[in-house]
């Protein structure tokens, strides 16, 4: 895995070395041309490519002028894409973000940035090659950086990105593409900016690029995903469907074994995912596709399924459904509270992401909508009333631009209470108040997106 560490400014450099900190802001908007990003359309749309990282170029909400740029713009393929802030209020914090969009004629790779502008650090890749769910977590008590580096390149060299397949009513999918992107592996830096660790899935699975994470007992919480044959004929289907299992998987990051397998097809039926089935058996069905395994407080386990429309939660030990939210068969009747509304299938999210526990019952949800169901993506806490069996819609923050993100995206509750939103295929990344007030919203080029953003405490190396 070749490490390409490099001064936004300065000419790339592929030494072996940790990494460079960024020591001048990049400049300038740059057009994209040459290359178009490596897009699929599956369904609605599908993605996608992830080719990465962030140079913002900043200026108050309340400026009149023009945003300030510093500089020439970078060359085309060797610089991240640049996100232009619209809207910067005082007082958002400081901490950094984390960002792997992608897309375009841009240099793929992780990158750390203030919300002001500067690059911290950007870990360039190999031509053809993209990141995911860039963070920084805790490792065996020390900060450490985790993401997901695909191991297979794209054609002509372009960034991959994941290959999200399946999206909505009318998907196609393509059988020669993987149904959640290429191969590859996750990876563990310290704070230095050194690997320190790689996790791959076991028992024959391979990983995908939506989930690791670090568990306090000092595990990774992992997304795969298995291809079998299933007999659908007691659902009118054909005996012999090709199906994409999803899979969760605790594993021990020293050794690489799997302490804990959840399996998809084991606990839910074929029956509850929304998406249709392929025309010809032969071709993958995704019908689960699993985007999110998260810790509820309680240490259970909070999975996503996309196609399913539902967030399982599942006893870490057993592996038994406690509770399902949403979808065909939920546990709870779903209610919006006064000022907010359901969608048009009635239920509060949907293809959503990223269900995060907040404490007192309290989880917020990334809602996708793909599929024209309320018009808008949004952001949304949802109240579980454990014993009226009752889920409420509190309240939602809307994607401000009314645009739909028909894939991916993430939604985090800040240490201060805010919510920072990546708005998945959008080029959009926004943070709001607990009131609701937009208080950051910052835009990446045409044709260039994220799959989860983070804004989070990080103290580079010599700071």
């Amino acid at each position: 895995m070749p490490s390409r560490f490099w001064p936004m400014m300065a000419r790339p450099q592929d030494d072996g070395s940790a990494g460079t900190t960024i020591k001048s802001e990049v400049a300038a908007s740059t057009r994209a041309h040459g290359r178009k990003p490596f897009l699929r359309r599956l369904g609605f749309l599908c993605l996608l490519c992830m080719a990465c990282a962030v140079a913002i170029t900043g200026a108050s909400a309340c400026s009149h002028g023009p945003v300030r740029t510093f500089g020439p713009a970078p060359a085309a393929g060797t610089a991240p894409p640049l996100l232009t802030v619209l809207t910067r209020n005082v007082g958002i914090g400081k901490a950094k973000i984390f960002i792997a969009p992608a897309g375009g004629v841009y240099a793929a790779g992780p990158e750390i940035l203030t919300t002001t502008g500067k690059v911290v650090w950007f870990h360039r890749l190999p031509a053809g090659e993209f990141a995911a769910d860039f963070r920084t977590q805790t490792y065996r008590g020390r900060p450490v950086l985790t993401w997901f580096q695909s191991e297979e390149a794209a054609p002509g060299g372009q960034a991959a990105g994941p290959g999200i397949r399946a999206s909505g009513p009318q998907a196609s999918p393509t059988p020669s593409a993987r149904p959640n992107g290429p191969n590859g592996v996750d990876y563990i830096y310290n704070d230095q900016y050194q690997h320190i660790a790689t996790v791959r899935a076991g028992n024959g699975a391979t990983n995908t690029f939506h989930e690791l994470l670090i568990t306090p007992q000092n595990t990774a919480l992992i997304v795969a995903d298995v291809t079998r044959t299933a007999d659908l004929s007691s659902m009118g289907g054909p005996a012999d469907q090709r199906v994409i299992d999803g899979l969760v998987q605790e594993i021990d990051v020293s050794s690489g074994r799997v302490l804990f397998q959840w399996d998809s097809a084991t606990h839910v039926p074929y029956a509850d995912s929304y998406l249709p089935r392929p025309s010809s058996p032969s071709t993958p069905w995704d019908w689960f596709h699993i985007n999110a395994a998260h810790l509820d407080r309680d240490g259970n386990l909070l999975v996503s399924s996309r196609n399913a429309w539902t967030i399982f939660k599942v006893n870490r030990r057993s592996g038994q459904i406690i509770w399902q939210l949403g979808g065909r068969h939920s546990s709870f009747t779903l209610r919006a509270a006064p000022g907010q509304v359901l969608d048009r299938a009635g239920q509060i999210f949907a293809w959503q992401h990223d269900p995060e526990a907040i404490g007192g019952g309290e989880y917020t949800v990334f809602d996708d909508e793909a599929g024209n169901l309320l018009g808008f993506s949004r952001a949304v806490p949802v109240q579980l009333d454990q014993n009226a069996r009752v889920a409420t819609l509190v309240k939602s923050d809307d994607q401000p631009e009314g645009q739909v993100a028909q894939v991916m995206g993430n939604a985090q509750t800040t240490s201060g209470g805010d919510l920072f939103v990546d708005w998945g295929a959008l080029p959009y990344v926004s943070e709001f108040s607990p009131s609701g007030k937009l208080l950051f919203n910052a835009q990446l080029p045409a044709g260039v997106s994220s799959y989860r953003a983070y804004l989070l405490p990080w103290k580079a190396p010599g700071e």
